[in-house]
């Protein structure tokens, strides 16, 4: 389906139901006496769900510790607290889903049916999906529940297998039933596999991780992950973008206007024509949204371009950034400012504005041309799920079973290095020697296998940067604990006038007590303890935030809690270990 299409007919659906009691429809708007009976009529409805799809800024402005900004999250910081209301328990997406299938039947197209009927189903597995890795258990409902039904309205959670189950029926169902086309606008046989992945992968390494909660069978929830991704693999036609120019693949993959049919398996589309837009530029470029910026262990995560790790390297704790960003995988050229960096469509060199990031590191991942750099103007699609992160998880769905062979890694991981121009990862080279700097970052990896996961994390943090993955990759591997380490930025050994491109001319005054005159075009000042503060007082690296208290409860914080309105309505609803509300 054309993109523009869908966002129209999405938007006028939505319209219509606004407001709507899904039992009692007014009669100027849906009735299922009078709708549901074309195949038509089942499009138009199922079109509604893709609103449960991110939105742009849910996909690109990602707060975990990839990207680090003036503020930090209520979850990194440690104070949630549990709500009145609210917090991400709301149903109206699931009730509006089973409403479509109590009523789909009385369309007589038995192939219009099986199809949107489909589209229910996956919508309906990426609801729970999003509920289980938010809550853990939660009550499951494949059928719209009436305002009287006390006993339905009041009933307890159902455990977290239970509902897992149930969404793998789901999404199995929509695998089965939707066209094994590729629209990068519509959900089809491919999405379902990519999603089926995806929630595998989660459950999988979640269940083995997690031990405290005592959940069984991850082994076959991996299995089923690495199967989805082998399917997908081999029969989809799908590929990494790639043009045989490494140093541009990647950026260009992303700030294209049109997501690429290649790779991209669904996207959120955007448009000129229709006026729907997002703030992607305006995000990376100004002060208004947080100054976004990469943290400094994501950077050191890079290896170089020969293949051998940074952080092996003498001094790389103090190398300043025209030296640290020399010879790097050029995904990381690719992803922030870096010397050289000129934006699309123009050939002016720029080198990173302190003013729109605080770790010094500028984000340029999705950055399209000027022409959309003010306020609520970027029309580039945003992906949902791509071939990369497929992969991905296929090579770490293999890891975690202790079963990831060299053919494996080359048919997945290898490839995503090799489209980044890097060499490929050799997994008897990474089992015999885990990289020490991971390691620190991943305690909970253990065994025989820990050098060839950490390696897969660390590709899949690179690859998958500013796709708002990061969070929930940490939940699963319960590694929350590590957000409470100190984030920082560039590296500087302390005052003075720094060049930040090796063209010879000052870019940075770095000054304490009164500023000074420094003769340049465009220098940046930047006052010590007022615009960047040092880690060790008069040199080191950025430090963001240093004075705000991170927490992290191991015994809580890896699942949110069920708003107190909610128990009070539902006595049966059991708080989450270790949130007090005082019921």
């Amino acid at each position: 389906m054309n993109k523009n299409i869908c966002i129209s007919v999405t938007i006028m659906l939505l319209a219509a139901l606004a407001g709507c009691d899904m039992e009692k429809y007014p009669p100027d708007k849906i009735s299922p006496n009078t709708f549901f009976n074309t195949g038509n009529d089942l499009k138009l409805y199922t079109n509604s769900f893709y609103s449960a799809l991110p939105s742009a800024e849910g996909i690109y402005n990602e707060a975990a510790d990839n990207v680090v900004k003036q503020s930090l999250g209520d979850e990194i910081r440690g104070i949630r607290i549990v709500p009145t209301s609210g917090g991400g328990w709301t149903w109206t997406t699931l009730r509006n889903i089973n409403f479509y299938l109590m009523n789909s039947s009385k369309c007589e197209d038995a192939a219009a049916r099986a199809r949107y009927d489909a589209v229910a189903h996956f919508f309906r597995a990426y609801f729970y999906f999003d509920k289980v890795k938010r809550f853990g258990d939660v009550p499951w409902y494949d059928e719209v529940v009436g305002d009287t039904d006390v006993e339905r309205l009041q009933k307890p959670r159902d455990p977290r297998t239970v509902v897992v189950d149930n969404i793998l029926k789901d999404i199995n169902s929509a695998i089965d039933n939707l066209p094994a086309d590729r629209r990068i606008n519509e959900v089809t046989r491919w999405t379902a596999l990519a999603l089926k992945a995806r929630i595998c992968l989660y459950e999988g390494t979640f269940r083995k991780y997690h031990t405290e909660f005592n959940l069984p069978g991850y082994e076959a929830l991996l299995d089923q992950a690495a199967d989805a991704c082998e399917e997908l693999m081999t029969k989809s036609g799908y590929a990494l973008y790639a043009t045989g120019h490494p140093e541009s693949d990647y950026l260009n993959l992303f700030s294209s206007i049109d997501a690429n049919p290649t790779e991209v398996i669904l996207a959120k589309g955007f448009s000129d024509e229709l006026q729907v837009y997002h703030n992607l530029n305006y995000y990376t470029m100004t002060a208004s949204y947080g100054r976004p910026g990469l943290e400094k262990r994501l950077v050191n995560s890079y290896l170089m371009k020969d293949g051998t790790r940074f952080t092996d390297r003498p001094g790389y704790e103090t190398m300043f950034f025209t030296d640290e960003t020399k010879d790097r995988d050029p995904r990381l050229a690719q992803t922030i400012r870096t010397p050289g960096y000129t934006r699309i469509g123009n050939t002016e060199p720029l080198v990173q504005e302190f003013g729109a990031t605080v770790t010094g590191y500028q984000l340029i991942k999705f950055v399209s041309t000027e022409k959309y750099d003010t306020y609520e103007k970027s029309i580039t699609d945003m992906p949902i799920f791509r071939f990369a992160e497929v992969l991905l998880n296929y090579a770490e769905a293999k890891a975690e079973r202790g079963a990831l062979t060299q053919g494996d890694a080359d048919k997945s991981v290898n490839l995503v290095r090799a489209r980044a121009g890097m060499p490929p990862l050799v997994v008897d080279d990474a089992l015999a020697a885990p990289d020490p700097y991971l390691q620190k970052q991943y305690p909970h990896v253990s065994g025989a296998d820990r050098g060839v996961i950490l390696e897969i994390r660390r590709e899949r943090r690179i690859e998958l940067v500013m796709e708002s993955l990061r969070y929930d990759d940490m939940m699963r591997w319960k590694e929350g604990a590590t957000f409470m380490e100190q984030f920082r930025g560039m590296y500087f050994p302390g005052t003075g006038n720094y060049d930040l491109d090796d063209d010879g001319n000052i870019d940075v005054c770095l000054y304490d007590g009164e500023r000074p005159v420094v003769e340049g075009r465009k220098v940046q000042y930047l006052k010590l303890n007022g615009d960047v503060t040092l880690e060790h007082a008069v040199s080191g690296c950025i430090v963001i935030n240093p004075h705000i208290e991170k927490k992290w409860d191991e015994d809580k914080d890896y699942l949110y809690p069920i708003p107190i309105q909610e128990r009070l309505l539902n006595p049966n609803l059991t708080q989450n270990k270790g949130w007090i509300d005082g019921i």
